[in-house]
């Protein structure tokens, strides 16, 4: 079956999206009154459960693509999320929007590692927004899709560490978590991404 897809991806709820809005639930104590920015947010699930928890949320999506912003706010005005607020950031970009940004404590990302093209130009952003608030962390879900794909590489290249965080950990093993029939047969994966300490020069 060919399956015919919007070029503005952002107009799906995709696989990872679900995972990660399983494991921002179970986060839901620790994420309560903190400041959380959802990149890429599309249909926004992982941040619009984020601000159901109690947390302040920003979404954004691609200056580039208004379509995606608009949804952002729908989603918003559908869930009654009033306060949270929506942003045009490209990734890349050190924009005035993305210099303007308040201090996070968590960045999300729903299958974001999605064109290899766009691979650096995220991680660009994230190291930004990591080194700009210390502490942060980039929870980020993405699905296996070649094997030749990697961001090992950019990760070492921006200094930024990564830890694999077990589905099963947080109840998202399942081929369908909650109500949905999502992530399906789909191969997700789930990881934090943080900022590495400064290397401290040897004493002489």
């Amino acid at each position: 079956m060919i399956r015919v897809l919007d070029p503005q991806y952002g107009m799906y709820v995709w696989p990872c999206a679900v995972v990660l809005a399983q494991y921002v639930w179970t986060q839901r104590g620790e994420i309560k009154h903190k400041t959380i920015l959802e990149l890429g947010a599309g249909v926004s699930l992982p941040g619009a459960v984020a601000a159901k928890c109690g947390a302040t949320v920003i979404l954004s999506d691609s200056a580039e693509l208004p379509r995606c912003l608009d949804n952002c706010r729908r989603t918003c005005e559908a869930n009654s999320l009033r306060e949270v607020g929506v942003v045009g950031l490209t990734w890349g970009q050190v924009s005035p929007e993305l210099i303007a940004l308040p201090p996070l404590h968590v960045i999300l990302g729903s299958d974001v590692f999605y064109e290899p093209d766009d691979f650096e130009g995220v991680l660009v952003t994230v190291t930004f927004l990591l080194r700009r608030s210390p502490g942060v962390q980039f929870w980020t879900t993405y699905q296996e899709r070649s094997a030749d794909w990697s961001i090992e590489a950019l990760l070492h290249k921006w200094r930024l560490s990564c830890r694999l965080v077990p589905l099963d950990s947080f109840g998202a093993q399942s081929s369908q978590i909650g109500r949905s029939t999502l992530p399906g047969s789909h191969v997700v994966q789930m990881m934090v991404i943080t900022a590495q300490e400064p290397e401290q020069e040897a004493p002489l």
